[in-house]
């Protein structure tokens, strides 16, 4: 039995999220269907290094598995990538050692959200972009993002619906490029991030650049541990990208 470490990328645009789910495409679903067939009707589970929500795209998601198939590595990542729909592709596989665990060996996760400033709607965006044509103040973008680096309980930014019992994180950093005139990349670097969090973040942080929340506001609401403290929407789902996870 050999373990396998697979870097994978997918447009999320026609999953119901990356974890199986019943009577839905899902990510998870259709790498498994792959590996059933390769492995002639026996089911091989995969592990990720997270979940990503419905129509959430990952740059860099990492999964591992575990095979009695006696086969490079390099005709693994040939043949799941013939196999698996269009919308996934596996940019890298490479054997492990057996303690290697996609999720619990995580240090570090990168996200990215996109969003296109354009005044005209565009149509080819809309799956991988949030439009705003709002008017938006970057130094005002910035000054709040400080007050959300560093080690917080992010209650008040993440989801009601947030299974996990401790809600602290650590924000390394909060970076914002400007691509072109149009488009605003805000990158999210922390150690882990909670359902919703950077989506909230997203949201707290467009309405800073509009003046409707304050840095003042958003320590308040930091503070406060509670999610209908803090005014801002959770951003929608196209514009998140899974860029990067980290291992030791």
């Amino acid at each position: 039995m050999t373990r396998y470490k697979a870097i994978i990328s997918y447009d999320g645009s026609g999953f119901y999220g990356y974890q199986v789910q019943p009577n839905t495409r899902t990510v998870q679903a259709e790498i498994e269907k792959a590996l059933k067939k390769m492995h002639k009707g026996k089911s091989v589970r995969i592990t990720a290094s997270g979940r990503t929500d419905t129509g959430v795209h990952a740059k860099g998601q990492v999964i591992h598995f575990d095979s009695e198939l006696d086969i490079t590595a390099e005709k693994f990542q040939k043949a799941l990538q013939v196999m698996t729909p269009f919308d996934i592709s596996f940019l890298r596989v490479e054997e492990v050692a057996d303690d290697f665990h996609a999720r619990f060996g995580t240090v570090g996760k990168e996200y990215r959200y996109v969003v296109k400033r354009t005044k005209v709607f565009d149509p080819f965006s809309r799956n991988f972009a949030l439009h705003y044509p709002y008017e938006l103040n970057l130094a005002k973008m910035k000054l709040a993002s400080e007050r959300l680096i560093g080690e917080h309980d992010f209650t008040s930014f993440c989801s009601a619906r947030t299974e996990r019992d401790s809600k602290v994180r650590t924000l390394y950093s909060i970076d914002f490029y400007e691509e072109d005139d149009e488009t605003l990349v805000i990158a999210f670097q922390g150690n882990g991030f909670l359902y919703n969090m950077v989506r909230i973040l997203t949201g707290t942080l467009l309405d800073a650049g509009q003046g409707r929340i304050s840095p003042e506001e958003i320590t308040e609401a930091l503070l406060a541990r509670d999610r209908q403290k803090l005014i801002s929407k959770t951003a929608p789902p196209q514009g998140l990208y899974l860029w990067r996870v980290d291992y030791e």
